[in-house]
């Protein structure tokens, strides 16, 4: 399975439609982090719901997604750009908790009811974009409607989902979106309405070996659909063993004397991918004359 993202809009040209496979994209969070059954599904949906996001900005700008509720996981973030690279993680990934009335993943004890859903994107300008609304749901999906509705004043739909086997690994991911465009007719906005609630979860779909095209026709229409593009996805962070020995020399010298000193070397931790850096003493010697030039 190869995880992508196809983009499409409607022949009448007023709705947008974005569509993901991110099934190896989840499992590859999953193994970083450990993340339980139920903080996997959390993670996983923010991770989907930030690539829908940053599927029309540019390969190098990016767009980061803070939700900070009051749930069991803590905090989650999510940095995605437009080439199709995210990378995220969630404070407390180790969050067990039983099936809701419903009998999926509890993920809204592990975001909250009550906190901010906060989006940050750098087009490249003099000052990034930044809005901010209040969490209103919890299961991840209609807080990123909400936003977009309330903070961009795009009239949306998205839905995300997270399929988890026993094992704790991911069966199945995927999300879609949907977008309105201005001029659109209300029959055409009540038609996508009635699409969405008959829709079957992603993650079923996804289980029944429904295609990515096969899914934008179900919600465009059969026929209906103009595919603008096709491009993989993937959980890539670009941390590098160089880029945190310049934190560790931005310490200063005596913070590094005192490291060299007291424990004879040092590991730093990617929060985003939990990638682990080792610097022995030999390698703090060094970052040490550079903080003394």
């Amino acid at each position: 399975m190869t995880d992508k993202l196809i983009k499409a809009i409607s022949k009448d040209g007023f709705v947008r439609c974005s569509v993901i496979d991110a099934g190896d994209l989840v499992e590859d969070a999953h193994q970083r982090h450990d993340t339980w059954s139920a903080a996997t599904a959390a993670l996983g949906r923010t991770l989907i719901g930030t690539l829908l996001l940053a599927g029309d900005i540019k390969d190098d700008a990016r767009m980061s997604v803070q939700i900070k509720g009051n749930g069991l996981g803590g905090k989650i973030v999510t940095t995605a750009n437009g080439a199709g690279e995210v990378k995220g993680y969630i404070d407390n990934p180790h969050v067990s908790l039983d099936l809701n009335d419903q009998g999926k993943l509890d993920v809204r004890k592990v975001v909250g009811t009550e906190g901010t859903f906060s989006v940050t994107k750098d087009l490249g300008l003099k000052e990034p974009f930044s809005g901010q609304t209040p969490i209103v749901s919890g299961e991840i999906a209609e807080d990123f409607t909400y936003y977009l509705a309330a903070s961009e004043q795009i009239h949306s739909a998205i839905g995300l989902g997270v399929l988890v086997n026993p094992d704790e690994s991911v069966n199945k991911a995927g999300g879609w979106m949907l977008q309105v465009l201005p001029g659109a007719s209300e029959e055409t906005i009540s038609r996508l309405e009635r699409t969405v609630q008959d829709l079957p979860h992603i993650t079923k779909l996804l289980s029944q070996h429904a295609s990515l095209e096969e899914i934008i026709e179900r919600l465009l229409g059969e026929g209906q659909a103009n595919i603008l593009s096709t491009h993989p996805i993937s959980f890539t962070c670009d941390c590098t063993k160089e880029r945190f020995a310049k934190g560790l020399v931005s310490l200063g010298s005596q913070e590094l004397k005192a490291i060299i000193e007291e424990d004879g070397q040092a590991e730093t931790v990617c929060h985003f991918c939990n990638s682990h850096y080792h610097y022995s003493k030999d390698d703090l010697e060094k970052l040490l004359e550079e903080a003394e030039a």
